[in-house]
């Protein structure tokens, strides 16, 4: 996938097996960020991808509201960044 180009809602879905629903929902409620195109569809990023699997993996293991799910994934994306800048920088 181009990065530029971005998955529609409908792709997004499938490849995270997801159903619409529960997409459209999270992301009007500005839990999963969406850049809009055109006529005003939706279009995913591949950083996106990562949060919507985490977002619901997480409230399907723990039955967690999607906020509290939006929030881990929050915590886990800020760990990937700082564990990645500690990979630059290299040993101490």
């Amino acid at each position: 996938m181009n990065d530029d180009e971005g998955l529609t809602l409908e792709q997004l879905c499938s490849v995270c097996a997801l159903e619409r629903e529960w997409l459209v929902v999270r992301v009007r409620e500005g839990l999963i960020p969406a850049t809009a195109t055109g006529a005003a569809q939706w279009r995913f990023t591949t950083t996106t991808l990562a949060r919507v699997r985490r977002m619901r993996d997480i409230e399907r293991t723990y039955d967690a509201a999607p906020e509290l799910a939006a929030l881990a994934a929050d915590m886990l994306e800020e760990i990937d960044t700082l564990r990645a800048r500690l990979r630059r920088a290299g040993p101490g």
